[in-house]
Order: structure tokens, then C-alpha cells, then sequence
């Protein structure tokens, strides 16, 4: 029996990897994408790409009651958590209130047998190390403060309405797709995109920073099969890589992908949290035969394969900014 499955976002870095992963006799996948943040040739091979946003909400109701959807992931947002502090509006309206057009529609339709939700580990916020999911969320910046709503909101459906859930809280995922231009997230990418436009690689603050680099192949396929186990239904999962590296250390494994020097322009240090990694006995138990341990060395070499290929990109600068006290100068100088 054929199985309709929306994906959102499916232009998209992640998006474009689940999408992949799901397109396979017997389902049937449709991609919703708006591409602000994605490529429409990043789609894979099989995806029926509708252009179109989560925050259109006649548009998310009429594809609903078209298609019946039995299976949605929802990987749509600006995970933008050091710029979401200046972009509330933004920021609130893209990853909260665009969540819940989608989330009214599965309830209303009744066909969603699963309603998959990729959140982040921004909602832990600072001092839970490592993270677990038995954690009480502390978000401290208003991105894992929107993705934390949707996931409290994605439980409250399912004790009111029935709508069964998994939730997802990945952490910095790199590879292949991401987009190079971002000027705001994405360090991998935006260390590569540096040293292919011949600039130094730039740092906020002395570089001590540490993060679990998680590679793509790690994160997709473990959130794709979701729906084809009952078992992880109604449960969250944090779902990335075990080993933290400092910025400084993860510069140098990207210079040396790249075939140069390291060289590094450190700048002001911003307000972030300064280490963040999680733990993954959960999402070992459920999905450990998925998950392929990929290194950080192999990892970033795979993309800078691709990113040579792709080549250096020119991001735009964000003009919807909201609020300016604050902001990192690097980011202000940005804003036209």
C-alpha cells in the first residue's frame, strides 16, 4: 500500500538528505520548500517538489486534504541560534507559529500516522553537560526556545488529539548540501566558503568553544526510518556525533581538508553557550544499527570534496534584522 509522505524543508541541507533516504517504492514523497535557505537541485531524484512555505496556511491546509499524508518530517526553519536573538519576529513566526500550521493540519486531516519534528540541542541551553534527554529543557536563546515550544505543543497533540510524534534534537550536522553562504550558521561551511574566497577563517572569541560535529550520514538515515518503528513513537532522541572538538581544533581539520594553512581571524567573542554535546545511549538502543560513528576527519574530508566542486558562494547579508543592541560587530557590519 502506498504511503504519502510530506517533507518539509526537502531543499534543504537536512531536508534533502531525509528526503533522499525515503524515496523507495511504496511511498510516495512530496517535498515543501520555500527555498530561502535551500536549492532546488539539492532535491533528490523522486521528490515531487512543491514551492511553497509553512507559513502559508491555506497552502498547508489544501495539501493535506489533497494528499492525505500519512508520514510528515518536519526539518522547515532558520536555525539560526546566535542571530535568532536579533530576529524574534523572524525567528518566532518561520520556526514556531509555521510548526503549528502544520501541526493543525495533521490533527484536523487524521490521516498523519506519525508526525516527525526535528528540534535541536539548543533547547538544553548551558550547564547540562552532557546532555541527556531527561534533562528539563533551559533554552537560552529564543531559536531552542521556539523549537522547545513546538515540541511541548507536539505532546499536548498527542494527549488531546492522538497525534503521534518523534522527536529529534540533532546538533551541529554538517556534509554535503549544506549552503555555503550563510554567513550565520554552519561553522563547517562557513570555514570552507573563507578558504575557498581566500579569506582567513574566522572565530568569535578564543576558539574553546566546544561542539559534537555530527556528519550527515549519522543524522538522516536514523531520523528517515523513524516511522517504520512503533517502539521510538512519542519519545525524543538527541541524535549526533559523541566526540567534542573545540572551534580551534575543527579549524585546523578543515584547513587541512581544504589543502591549506590554517589561518584565522579571531573576532570579539559573542554571547553563546560555550560547550554543548550530548549524550546518545537512547538513540543508540533504538536506532544503533544506523548509525555509522563517522568520523570528524572523514566527515569534513567528504565535504570539502563537494564543496570544491560546489565552489565558493556569496551569502547576502540578513536585512530583516530586528533588534541591533548587542550584536556582534562582525554581524553589523553586515546589515545594509
Amino acid at each position: 500500500m502506498n504511503s504519502n509522505i510530506l517533507v518539509t524543508g526537502a531543499a534543504g541541507f537536512i531536508g534533502s538528505h531525509v528526503a533522499a533516504q525515503l524515496v523507495k517504492p511504496g511511498q510516495t514523497v512530496f517535498g515543501l520548500d520555500d527555498l530561502s535557505g535551500g536549492f532546488e537541485d539539492h532535491l533528490p531524484a523522486g521528490v515531487n517538489f512543491i514551492r511553497g512555505s509553512i507559513n502559508d496556511e491555506a497552502l498547508v491546509n489544501q495539501l493535506f486534504a489533497k494528499h492525505k499524508f500519512e508520514y510528515v518530517f518536519h526539518l522547515a526553519a532558520y536555525a539560526a541560534e546566535g542571530l535568532s536573538h536579533f530576529i524574534k519576529r523572524f525567528n518566532y513566526t518561520n520556526n514556531l507559529l509555521g510548526s503549528i500550521n502544520l501541526i493543525n493540519a495533521a490533527v484536523n486531516t487524521g490521516s498523519v500516522k506519525c508526525f516527525v519534528f526535528t528540534s535541536s540541542i539548543a533547547v538544553y541551553g548551558r550547564n547540562q553537560l552532557p546532555m541527556t534527554e531527561a534533562a528539563v529543557p533551559q533554552p537560552e536563546d529564543p531559536y531552542g526556545i521556539a523549537k522547545y515550544a513546538v515540541e511541548l505543543d507536539l505532546k499536548e497533540a498527542h494527549e488531546m488529539f492522538g497525534l503521534n510524534h518523534v522527536i529529534f534534537r540533532p546538533h551541529n550536522v554538517y556534509g554535503e548540501n549544506q549552503n555555503l553562504g550563510d554567513r550565520y550558521r554552519n561553522v563547517i561551511g562557513i570555514f570552507m566558503n573563507q578558504i575557498m574566497q581566500g579569506q582567513p577563517m574566522t572565530i568569535f572569541g578564543d576558539g574553546t568553544q566546544t561542539r559534537a560535529f555530527s556528519y550527515i550520514d549519522d543524522v538522516a538515515p536514523v531520523i528517515a526510518a523513524s516511522i517504520h518503528r512503533p517502539a521510538a513513537y512519542n519519545q525524543v532522541f538527541n541524535v549526533g556525533a559523541d566526540k567534542p572538538y573545540s572551534v580551534a581544533e575543527l579549524a585546523t581539520v578543515v584547513a587541512q581538508a581544504m589543502g591549506v594553512a590554517p589561518q584565522i581571524n579571531k573576532l570579539e567573542a559573542r554571547n553563546e553557550v560555550v560547550h554543548a554535546y550530548s549524550a546518545h545511549e537512547k538513540v543508540q538502543q533504538y536506532f544503533g544499527d544506523l548509525i555509522k560513528n563517522i568520523s570528524l576527519e572523514e566527515g569534513v574530508n567528504r565535504m570539502a570534496v563537494w564543496a570544491k566542486k560546489v565552489g565558493a558562494r556569496q551569502g547576502q547579508p540578513f536585512e530583516g534584522i530586528e533588534v541591533f543592541k548587542n550584536m556582534p560587530l562582525a554581524w553589523s557590519k553586515l546589515v545594509k
